[in-house]
């Protein structure tokens, strides 16, 4: 029972060792296929190798597998520590050679390591034949994995947040360790040690919150004129911003936004749906319209209570997929907020498609309205900028475009759209055939 425990474990920590990598880079490049494909290419092949190299160990059998448990947490409890990938990333540029360097020094060595433990210990087992050796083992470290990604991904990041997951990855791996090296107490004192490191390495300071979605941080902020004024950070990027004013301060964006709303709309009494919670600022002592906030993350409506608006939130909160709501949901809106974009790295590719926006459009209502705030260069230059406009303006017609910070590289970009507006043929207007004149009035020339 000891061998098949051993290979549980692997299975657990290997595959949770992938998932919480995969978890600690969405706040530096996202989680798009192009970011997980590889990812999980990588680990495959450093497995593969692992397999391999295990397979040629003929003595030493136990002692091997403890001590690349041992080594394996304490990459695991140390590299995947949130403070280490974000120095990592913050002081390797471009955001390519610090994610080579991640997969390369982390999670490859992970895997290469834990890959050997099935091949070893096969040759402990007493079977009538090889392949019912392996199939155990291989059962079994299956097994673990099920459970581990289930787990972890399910579980621990919901309850308790990634640092959690974090440790408890590494603290198995040294649990193993510990369990082959019991009957020598000097060899024990080293998965001790290094438990003691892992332990301090995943303490996560009180002011920050690492969920299953995201990495959160309240900070205070030096605003001449404003009453405690503090930022709401989502996965590195600023996410809102309020102070203790009546009304309060936020962030330009959500000004431009109630503006728009409440002063230019004159909504009263309507129902407003806003699709990514951010801070929960759009609402914030305002009593005049009902609130419907939608966001993947169970956990930030207590987070932005407690540390950020502190005080409740005004408005209904369902934890849910945003696509998936406004695909299902039979309720209808006045108006329709999209706020799922923090920055360029973490925009969700499904919600930039010509299905989503579709979407988003059968739960207005007739005189509806679509506001978004998305992150674009501030010259819409880009082709992806183009694109997204583009595919926007494909389901509403054309829609009001305004880009907040001109001067910087990358600004929130504020789309109105109206529920009645229609996708139209582009026309030009040239000295041969000029119907301005005419079009200008109302009159349409075929």
């Amino acid at each position: 029972m000891l061998i098949y425990l051993i290979v549980f474990i692997e299975g657990f920590c290997s595959l949770g060792a992938e998932v919480i990598a995969l978890r600690r880079l969405v706040p530096h490049v996202g989680s798009s296929i192009v970011v997980t494909a590889p990812t999980i290419g990588f680990f495959l092949l450093a497995l593969a190798i692992g397999y391999a190299t295990g397979g040629k160990v003929v003595d030493g059998h136990l002692p091997r597998v403890a001590r690349n448990f041992l080594l394996a947490g304490v990459i695991a409890g140390v590299g995947l520590a949130g403070p280490t990938v974000n120095v990592l990333f913050t002081h390797l540029q471009p955001a390519l050679m610090a994610y080579l360097v991640f997969v390369g020094a982390v999670l490859c060595p992970i895997a290469w390591l834990l890959g050997q433990t099935v091949p070893i210990l096969s040759n402990l087992m007493k079977h009538s034949h090889v392949g019912q050796a392996s199939g155990l083992a291989l059962y079994w470290s299956t097994l673990g994995s099920f459970l581990g990604s289930l787990s972890l991904s399910v579980l621990v990041m919901q309850w308790f947040g990634v640092s959690v997951a974090v440790a408890s990855c590494a603290l198995g791996l040294l649990a193993g360790a510990l369990i082959l090296q019991h009957r020598r107490w000097l060899h024990a004192l080293a998965p001790l040690a290094a438990a003691a490191l892992v332990l301090w390495a995943n303490h996560t300071p009180i002011a920050a919150a690492d969920t299953a979605y995201a990495d959160y941080q309240v900070r205070p902020l030096d605003l001449p004129g404003q009453i405690q004024p503090r930022l709401f950070m989502s996965n590195g990027s600023r996410s809102s911003q309020v102070d203790d004013s009546t009304p309060p301060n936020t962030h330009r964006y959500i000004r431009a936004l109630r503006q728009t709303l409440l002063d230019e709309l004159q909504l009263r009494d309507k129902d407003i749906l806003v699709l990514g919670a951010g801070g929960f600022t759009l609402s914030h002592q305002e009593p005049l319209n009902r609130y419907t906030y939608v966001d993947i993350d169970p956990s930030i409506r207590s987070i932005a209570e407690q540390h950020f608006l502190r005080g409740p939130v005004h408005g209904e909160f369902i934890a849910e997929d945003a696509r998936h709501f406004v695909s299902t949901t039979e309720r209808r809106f006045d108006a329709v907020v999209v706020d799922v974009y923090s920055d360029r790295a973490a925009i969700p590719s499904h919600l930039v498609t010509r299905e989503f926006w579709q979407a988003s459009r059968r739960v207005m209502r007739p005189n509806g309205v679509l506001m978004a705030n998305l992150i674009l260069d501030s010259r819409l230059a880009s082709p992806y900028a183009r694109h997204v406009l583009d595919t926007v303006e494909s389901v509403y017609g054309r829609c009001g475009t305004e880009v907040l910070q001109k001067a910087q590289a990358n600004a929130n970009v504020i789309v109105t759209c109206h529920a009645g507006g229609q996708p139209a043929a582009r026309g030009i207007y040239t000295d041969e055939r000029n119907p301005a004149d005419l079009e200008k009035y109302g009159l349409r020339m075929p």
